[in-house]
């Protein structure tokens, strides 16, 4: 299965304008860096992933949001933005990321919490939201989630988001389970481009 869409415009739009029950999603933007910033202040979690530490959260933040707007021009995916709607404060970013695992072209369910915002749900609030809307509108046989080894706070969430541990591999250098869904939906609003 390869990705398809119904109109990459109004799936692209759709995409960047998502809600759940407490959350709101949107394309993130360079003005984010500020507040992205505090993502990297007192996160024990940060060896998950691949930044140089040395720099700046500021610059880890920038560096975070133009990685995104790269992936966003490539093909329309990447991290949103994640707002609560109760105060319009961003608390996260969380999305659909193309990726290649074992030479298999896959899509990861992701999703990132600032620390004082962990434990109160929103992972997995933002990971069902992006599995749902996976399934909705993109042709693949399965949907995906890289977690490292070590993060059980990250294999919970897949978990509750109905994914169980497919394969275990190497992952930008680090030992990884790879969680997935079957994407068992008949009925999807897509098709071939």
């Amino acid at each position: 299965m390869g990705m398809s869409f119904y109109s990459i415009s109004t799936v692209k739009m759709e995409y960047a304008h998502q809600e759940s029950e407490r959350l709101i999603y949107r394309r993130v933007t360079l003005d984010d860096v500020p507040a992205w910033a505090d993502f990297f202040v007192d996160n024990d979690r940060l060896h998950f992933f691949d930044f140089d530490l040395k720099k700046s959260t500021e610059e880890l933040a920038e560096q975070w949001i133009n990685v995104q707007l790269e992936r966003y021009n490539a093909n329309g995916f990447g991290h949103l933005a994640v707002e609560l709607k109760s105060t319009r404060e961003l608390i996260a970013m969380g999305g659909i990321l193309p990726r290649q695992i074992k030479s298999q072209a896959e899509f990861e369910i992701g999703y990132s919490v600032i620390p004082r915002h962990w434990g109160n749900g929103y992972a997995t609030e933002i990971a069902m939201t992006m599995k749902e809307f996976a399934i909705r509108h993109i042709d693949s046989a399965r949907f995906i989630s890289i977690i490292d080894l070590e993060n059980s706070q990250s294999a919970n969430v897949a978990l509750k988001n109905g994914m169980r541990i497919l394969f275990q591999t190497d992952f930008k250098g680090a030992p990884v389970n790879i969680y997935g869904i079957e994407n068992t939906s008949q009925d999807l609003e897509i098709s071939s481009f």
